[in-house]
C-alpha cells in the first residue's frame, strides 16, 4: 500500500501552512502524455495508474502549469503531461522545494507570516 507524502511539510510552521511556491516540473523524454477526459479523468485516478498510488496528482498539475493549480480548469480533450517515472518526478519536486528554501528560506518565512507585516 502506498504511503501518503506530505508535500506541505516544508511549509508548515506553528500549525499554519505557508504559501507553497509555484514549482514547475521540467519535461523529460520519459514523461507520459494522455488526453484528459472531463468526467472520466481525475488526477487521483491518473496518479494511481502511473504511480501506483492516488496521492500524487499534484505532481501532474505541476507538470501542466498552463491550467493553473486546479484540476477543474483542465479542458476536456486537452493533452496533459504526466511526469514519469514516479521516483524521478518526486525527486525533481523535492529538489525544487529545497532550492526554493535555500534561496528564499528566511525571507520567504518572514514574508509569509500570518500578519503580512512586510
Amino acid at each position: 500500500m502506498a504511503q501518503y507524502y506530505d508535500r506541505y511539510k516544508d511549509f508548515r510552521k506553528n500549525g499554519e501552512v505557508k504559501p507553497i511556491p509555484g514549482i514547475i516540473l521540467r519535461e523529460s523524454d520519459s514523461d507520459k502524455r494522455v488526453v484528459y477526459e472531463l468526467g472520466k479523468s481525475r488526477l487521483d485516478i491518473l496518479s494511481e495508474k502511473y504511480y501506483n498510488n492516488p496521492y500524487h496528482g499534484f505532481l501532474i498539475m505541476q507538470a501542466n502549469p498552463q491550467f493553473g493549480g486546479l484540476e477543474f480548469d483542465i479542458p476536456d480533450g486537452e493533452i496533459i503531461r504526466i511526469p514519469f517515472p514516479f521516483n524521478s518526478a518526486l525527486e525533481e519536486y523535492n529538489n525544487q522545494v529545497s532550492e526554493h528554501l535555500r534561496l528564499y528560506g528566511e525571507w520567504f518565512k518572514r514574508r509569509t507570516t500570518s500578519s503580512y507585516n512586510w
